[in-house]
């Protein structure tokens, strides 16, 4: 029973080829809403069938499984430019990290915070997505460049959300790394340090080709003060929570 909830659990904290699934069903939903749900709710359906099976995996085939994917995926962030799929493509390099997190033996609500720390980042560039989207009427990078003059607010919200996903001190990614690192053998961690470095350079591409580069232009409007400032309250109030979760922790 124990080795089918496990199987089970790895399409939703996916595992390749198991991730295969998560991502379609993310090419395939246009609703913004349903999507970020998805994004949302589907590692925590993984976590709830280790919690509810009391799952305690362990073994060195399921810890380079989970290695091996978190590191396929943050290559596949180089190669792709739509902002959405790089989500994706985000969110399946992060999310086998939680399996390595689950062989340290935490309690349930570590689990369950580790596992939203590494969806907040996803989540947030989808958002970004939406508004590119909304004003280029496509999200891609490279095919408007220079944004950093023209939609000066847009451009600091797509360089603070790229930021955390990179995984860079302050931000959630940064805590649940730190978290997983402390308790990974040599092997495990340096599988980590290479994902969190491909992390960083995929994050760095996705900048060039989108606030930085030639001016294209007036071409559209801000994003509202407003908007500007919800995301800061967003980004305070995620520093926070990685605070106070790593004090008790880590």
């Amino acid at each position: 029973m124990s080795g089918l909830l496990i199987i089970l659990a790895a399409f939703f904290l996916p595992l390749f080829p198991a991730s295969l699934v998560f991502n379609r069903l993310a090419a395939g939903t246009t609703n913004p809403f349903a999507r970020l749900a998805l994004f949302i709710v589907w590692p925590q359906i993984g976590v709830a069938l280790i919690l509810w099976g009391d799952l305690a995996p362990a073994g060195t085939v399921l810890a380079t499984w989970a290695t091996l994917s978190a590191i396929f995926y943050a290559f596949r962030m180089l190669t792709v430019r739509e902002v959405g799929r790089w989500a994706a493509m985000l969110a399946s390099s992060a999310w086998p990290l939680v399996w390595l997190f689950v062989m340290q033996g935490p309690s349930g609500s570590d689990l369950i915070a580790f596992t939203l720390a590494m969806t907040v980042a996803p989540v947030l560039m989808l958002l970004v997505r939406d508004a590119l989207a909304r004003r280029l009427e496509a999200a891609y990078t490279g095919l408007r460049g220079g944004l950093a003059r023209d939609l000066p607010r847009l451009s600091g919200v797509i360089a603070v959300v790229t930021l955390a996903a990179m995984a860079l001190p302050l931000f959630p990614g940064f805590f649940a790394l730190l978290a997983v690192l402390s308790g990974a053998t040599l092997g495990v961690a340096i599988g980590i340090l290479l994902t969190w470095l491909l992390w960083s350079w995929a994050g760095a591409r996705l900048l060039q080709g989108t606030i930085f580069g030639p001016r294209s232009g007036p071409i559209a409007d801000d994003l509202p003060r407003s908007t500007t400032w919800l995301v800061a309250g967003l980004v305070v109030v995620m520093v926070a929570a990685g605070l106070i979760w790593t004090g008790g922790a880590v």
